[in-house]
């Protein structure tokens, strides 16, 4: 999943990829906030890193998840931005603007709560 240097992060933070979201892909590095976590997640969408999805998802809430949808959705959108709205501890809200399969442009406004579990964040659900 190496990056072309200097590439642009895909989560809109205005760092370079190899910067921002790529350590955490790679499992090199881990988020420190639950904001970070979301723009990794935006990215893993992106690039359709679907095991970084669900390993990120809480273990509590994983069973709510399926790979096979995941992966369909990341592979039939085109994703073109990501914006946070507000951030806090445990809480993302953010709007992701993409063109739905049917080419169509999409606005998915989710408030994102997320929890720590020893030293990790992980998303738990939105709404």
């Amino acid at each position: 999943m190496s990056s072309e240097s200097g590439q642009m992060c895909y989560c809109c933070s205005q760092k370079s990829f190899e910067a921002c979201c790529e350590p955490f892909l790679l499992g090199t590095a881990f988020p420190a906030t639950a904001e970070e976590l979301m723009r990794s997640r935006y990215s893993a969408y992106v690039t359709k890193n679907v095991p970084y999805i669900m390993e990120t998802t809480s273990p509590k809430f994983r069973k709510y998840y399926s790979a096979k949808s995941i992966l369909e959705w990341a592979a039939s959108s085109t994703w073109i931005s990501l914006e946070i709205l507000s951030a806090s501890e445990k809480r993302v809200k953010f709007v992701a603007t993409y063109l739905d399969g049917n080419g169509e442009l999409t606005r998915h406004t989710e408030d994102s709560r997320f929890e720590k579990i020893g030293d990790r964040w992980y998303f738990r659900d939105g709404n």
